[in-house]
């Protein structure tokens, strides 16, 4: 292989994200006045570690030949689940518990569906969004659930190590999902259940037992994650969280989450690109919904990018 082959192969995988990021850093620097400031800079780790939460689990899925249309529903649930439980002087414990056992039962019957029942994982993940929606509208009556005590969002508004407690939330979580992809057997099983399903069976692994769990994991993170979208908003809302699934999906896509391939480093990059973009937007005062169609925009540039970066 030629130098220059040697160097494209090399570059060719990190993701197109790693070189517009800094781009998008530099323009809304320039437009968005206060955008470098320290207490925005906090804000958009605060806000990029909900997503994170979601975008690591969707980059499992997607590896294996899968897609969650449900997160943005689900957490919407779970943090009703939480919030209700609050209000009704449960302790923030077993609220959370609640909260994270029922991601885990949407995420096991999501996987099952996919893995057993051979759906599609979009139509399987389709109707549990809708479900999951429907359930968090029912037993709210569409209102948002306030007055959860103080527990919640003392905790959300506290610092550990000097960094607020929803990065500190982050970064536990990327550390686990680092370790479960290249420490652990369950990272190559991943990458095998995407890309050589077939090997994998014939060497003797569950796999199907190890596709499942793959759901159930992000159904269980995803639950887990009501907690800080609760403490975030004071308060339990049914539909706060819709389209935060097309965000995790774009995000995992940035990262270059495919079939069979994934970088968690990636992944990382492409949250924060999203963070940059929705941040950076809204300080120039653009509406939610261009804020929308720019991740659109975002992901089909990093997309071309890394098409012509590919080496031949």
């Amino acid at each position: 292989m030629t130098g220059r082959r040697a160097w494209m192969a090399r570059s060719g995988r990190v993701p197109g994200v790693a070189y517009v990021l800094p781009l998008l850093i530099v323009v809304f620097a320039v437009l968005a006045p206060g955008f470098t400031s320290a207490p925005n800079v906090i804000n958009v780790s605060i806000q990029s570690a909900i997503l994170l939460l979601l975008a690591l689990p969707m980059t499992f899925i997607i590896m294996s030949e899968g897609l969650d249309l449900s997160p943005g529903a689900l957490i919407g649930l779970s943090s009703v689940v939480l919030a209700l439980l609050l209000v009704n002087g449960y302790s923030l414990p077993s609220a959370f518990t609640a909260a994270a056992g029922v991601g885990v039962a949407f995420g096991l019957v999501n996987g099952l569906l996919v893995v057993h029942g051979g759906i599609p994982p979009f139509v399987v993940t389709l109707g549990t969004m809708g479900i999951a929606q429907g359930a968090a509208l029912a037993i709210t009556d569409g209102s948002s659930v306030v007055g959860i005590g103080t527990a919640l969002p003392a905790l959300y508004a506290a610092s550990w190590a000097g960094m607020p407690f929803p990065v500190v939330v982050g970064i536990g979580a990327y550390a686990l999902f680092h370790l479960l992809m290249y420490h652990t057997r369950y990272g190559p099983y991943v990458f095998a259940i995407g890309g050589s399903r077939e090997s994998l069976m014939l060497a003797g692994v569950r796999v199907n037992a190890y596709h499942v769990s793959i759901y159930a994991l992000a159904g269980a993170i995803v639950g887990a994650s009501g907690l800080l979208f609760t403490g975030r908003m004071n308060a339990g809302h049914p539909v706060a969280g819709i389209g935060l699934e097309f965000d995790a999906i774009a995000a995992a896509v940035l990262g270059g989450a495919e079939r069979g391939n994934g970088w968690l480093p990636g992944t990382l990059l492409g949250v924060v690109a999203v963070g940059v973009l929705k941040n950076g937007l809204n300080l120039v005062g653009l509406p939610s919904s261009v804020q929308v169609a720019g991740v659109g925009v975002l992901v089909i540039l990093v997309l071309l990018i890394d098409a012509v970066r590919r080496p031949a």
